[in-house]
């Protein structure tokens, strides 16, 4: 093998493709013909714990077919890191800078920061620049308030750290600017002084060890050192070679780091690009509009409304619409990226840098997508493809429905029919996605685990990205223990308590003891409230004792005593608690004294470190011995717990008194974040949320629930984000991230295409519109496409429209006898 003994060469190498399969073949092709030493992990970045897990899959196929021809993989994925681009470059800083001076977890971290400044905030509501502040602060629920304040504050401020670090230096020496893109440095308005203001004060608020660990402050001095590096003299904790695979975009900084640990390390960029030509410079015709808009307000009498039939010539109209966020990322990656230096060492190979291929089809889905390609605009579009057959053409459909169990009852319906017409065709064949996975979760387990593994009809799915806090039993009965100062006591939540093992087993109740304790509950009239006080604390007027838990625990054992005799001191006894199974009315009610006794001590505020007992006991009174993967669930939660002390440690605060309503989200919440060992892939349907940096390659991609207002997903930025105020390439946005995302799905999908929507209310059956971005698909369908044969007023997109009716048994779906 004549490379195989070639060295790792340092430098920084993008190779663009517009499939992730030519991408993944670069990577094995450098990992088999470049090896690092043995010893050496491969280090991957990747935005997705999806994205992962399909690189490792391809990446331990056999390299060889039974003919002997090479394959795809290399035979085994092992000695193989991945990480997101954030946590390795935190990591590249404590490499080079060293551990002494970088410490393992920054101090300015989002989660520390906000209980610093939790701490913080009482003391500047008296000081004029925090004015804003003191207004928001000054309320009912000042705690709550105070929190909410301190988590935005934080989180904004971490966005500075990664996509304003100039900012955060000119504040540290006390430059109240902001340093815009372009032009000259812009004076803060009255409302926002308090900023730098307070990011001063936080700095001084830092020990000496504390103050340098800045991202700001770190990022230059990384900066400074890793471009004096040379590949002799890398680091120990650096990397041969990071491959940074499918993430369609980073922040500046990110790539700063990256471009400078090529002077040490082989940094390869396998950028997932839609598009063979330059696209940088397209704009969309939104863009397009707001430009003609303002030339017009500075000079009205030149103004001239744009030609609608011009607006799209420039470009290729769904690349222009939603690729804003990928044509930054490539727009930036081009102040970094130089491949005059590399592109003859694969060309040397028989390796190209540029990998682009057309669809291999000719269906509707392909053309759009090889339209994409070529950059091809609309004009062009209209004369290149042939008409439309929408009757054998089905890579593209529209299904309208009433609702998301309807929508989840047609996809499996539409499942079913796919797998019954091709024989290879395989459920891992298949992803579904979601805005919410959380919202559609209930809606998949009923219908697609309705039927038994050996039924006809069974299609095996997963579930993935759902928050671990609404999985397992254990944590939903921790958040429910957590929720008994709002709690009801209703008849529901108490016995789904009971339905968890680990908290049954510890009140010595069987699970066959459940019926029985389900019928005593009904027969003795328990309703909700645990007594007459308990309603009095829910705002109810005092006396309201019956249908309590005390009035049916008292009415089971006054039975028990005296049979069903006569009442007695105003207790009606219930007869049917005796005998052998009497023990259990004495079970039930050690559990509800115990709940009580938990509900007063959570309504109490508590310092941190009583936090952390409470917890202790909360786990001793209510949970027995716990299996494995309770006791991982367990662990998990305490991790959180930890974590939270540990910062509000950092903080100075670990004194003060904090509402149960506060901590308990925080612990909760850390409990849903996710990491890179997620479950995805794993042989069946795939559930998943739209996230973006999933454009993983499918034969079939549904898309569900995309309605009007639900996607792209909205989140305004805060009245105080600066940067809303002066964007910057790589910035990040929830709606142009959905509108990227959504254009990965059209690119991602080999065969088909399914998109479905809420098009009728389930109440009146009036029409609902999909969202933006399927009408924006449906009118360039309509605009560049014509049917074959018409036999009504039929657009293309209608053609492709299916328009469910409201019932699974509706009599449309049967032929007339």
């Amino acid at each position: 093998m004549p490379h195989s003994q070639a060295p790792v060469a340092a430098g920084l190498q993008a190779i663009h493709a517009n499939h992730l399969e030519d991408l993944r073949r670069v990577v094995v092709w450098l990992i088999r013909e470049y090896p690092i030493a043995p010893l050496e992990d491969e280090t991957f970045l990747v935005q997705s714990n999806g994205i992962a897990q399909w690189l490792k899959l391809a990446l331990a196929e056999h390299p060889r077919d039974e003919q002997g021809a090479t394959q795809g993989g290399i035979g085994i994925a092992a000695a193989m890191a991945f990480s997101l681009p954030s946590r390795f470059v935190w990591q590249a800083y404590r490499a080079v800078l060293g551990a002494d001076y970088v410490p393992p977890e920054s101090p300015y971290d989002k989660d520390r920061l906000t209980w610093r400044l939790y701490g913080l905030l009482p003391s500047l509501t008296r000081e004029a620049q925090y004015a804003p502040l003191a207004r928001f602060l000054d309320g009912a629920e000042s705690d709550r308030r105070r929190y909410q304040l301190a988590e935005k504050i934080a989180d904004l401020y971490d966005q500075y750290q990664v996509f304003r670090a100039d900012w955060l230096s000119a504040w540290e020496d006390g430059d109240d600017h902001l340093i815009p893109a372009r032009g000259e440095p812009l004076s803060l308005g009255d409302e926002q002084r308090w900023q730098p203001a307070l990011w001063r004060r936080l700095v001084a608020g830092m020990t000496a060890a504390e103050r340098p660990s800045s991202r700001s402050r770190i990022h230059t001095q990384f900066m400074a050192a890793a471009k004096q590096l040379t590949p002799a003299q890398r680091p120990a904790g650096l990397p041969r070679r990071i491959i940074v695979f499918g993430v369609s975009s980073l922040p500046q900084q990110t790539l700063e780091v990256l471009d400078a640990l090529g002077h040490c390390c082989q940094v390869v960029l396998c950028v997932h690009n839609p598009c063979s030509f330059y696209w940088a410079d397209i704009v969309s015709d939104r863009d397009l509009l707001r430009a003609e808009r303002k030339r017009g307000a500075v000079r009205d009498n030149l103004h001239t409304p744009p030609d609608p039939d011009q607006l799209h010539l420039h470009a290729q109209p769904l690349l222009a619409a939603w690729g804003k966020q990928g044509r930054d990322y490539i727009r930036l990656l081009d102040q970094f990226d130089n491949p005059d230096q590399y592109r003859g060492g694969f060309a040397t190979a028989g390796q190209r840098v540029d990998i682009f291929e057309l669809p291999q089809g000719d269906q509707l889905l392909h053309q759009i997508q090889a339209d994409i390609t070529e950059l091809r605009p609309l004009h062009e579009t209209r004369h290149h493809w042939p008409q439309l057959d929408a009757q054998q053409d089905r890579s593209l459909v529209f299904h309208s429905a009433h609702s998301p169990q309807r929508e989840v009852e047609i996809l499996h319906d539409q499942l079913l029919a796919a797998f019954n017409a091709d024989a290879t065709l395989r459920p891992r064949d298949t992803i579904v996605m979601v805005p919410d996975i959380n919202l559609y979760a209930p809606h998949i387990q009923a219908v697609f685990g309705r039927y038994r593994p050996e039924h006809r009809c069974h299609i095996p799915f997963t579930i993935s990205d759902q928050g671990q806090r609404h999985q397992v039993p254990l944590l939903v009965a921790l958040e429910q223990l957590l929720g008994l100062p709002e709690s009801r006591f209703g008849v529901s939540e108490i016995l789904s308590l009971l339905a968890v093992p680990a908290l049954r087993e510890r009140f010595a109740i069987a699970e066959a003891d459940l019926p029985r304790l389900h019928q005593w509950i009904d027969q003795a009239n328990i309703r909700w409230g645990l007594d007459g006080q308990h309603r009095q604390d829910l705002d109810l007027p005092p006396g309201l004792e019956r249908n309590t838990w005390l009035s049916g625990l008292q009415r089971m054992l006054a039975g028990f005593a005296l049979g069903d005799g006569d009442a007695w001191q105003g207790i009606e006894p219930y007869g049917e608690v005796g005998g052998l199974e009497a023990a259990m009315a004495g079970q039930l009610d050690r559990f509800l004294q115990r709940l009580g006794e938990l509900r007063q001590e959570l309504n109490t505020p508590a310092s941190a470190e009583d936090w952390l007992l409470r917890i202790d006991h909360l786990r001793n009174t209510f949970f027995a011995q716990l299996d494995e993967a309770d006791l991982i669930a367990w662990n998990r939660f305490q991790g959180s717990v930890e974590t939270w002390f540990a910062a509000t440690r950092d903080a100075a605060i670990d004194d003060e008194l904090l509402p149960l309503a506060i901590v308990r989200e925080v612990w909760l919440e850390g409990l849903d974040q996710g990491g890179l060992n997620q479950r995805f892939l794993a042989g069946s349907v795939n559930f998943a949320t739209l996230m973006p940096m999933r454009a993983i390659p499918f034969r079939r991609v549904c898309l569900l629930g995309m309605n009007d207002g639900d996607y792209p997903r909205s989140r305004p930025p805060l009245d105080f984000d600066l940067m809303a105020r002066d964007y910057r390439p790589g910035d990040r946005s929830r709606r142009e991230d959905d509108r990227y995302l959504f254009l990965e799905a059209l690119l991602s999908a080999r065969e088909q295409l399914y998109i479905s929507w809420v098009g009728r209310s389930v109440r009146d059956n009036s029409v609902r519109p999909p969202s933006v971005l399927v009408g924006q698909l449906r009118d360039h369908i309509n605009s560049g496409w014509t049917l074959q044969s018409v036999t009504k007023e039929q657009t293309p997109a209608d053609a492709l429209t299916t328009q469910h009716p409201l019932q699974p048994f509706s009599s449309a779906y049967f032929p007339p006898l």
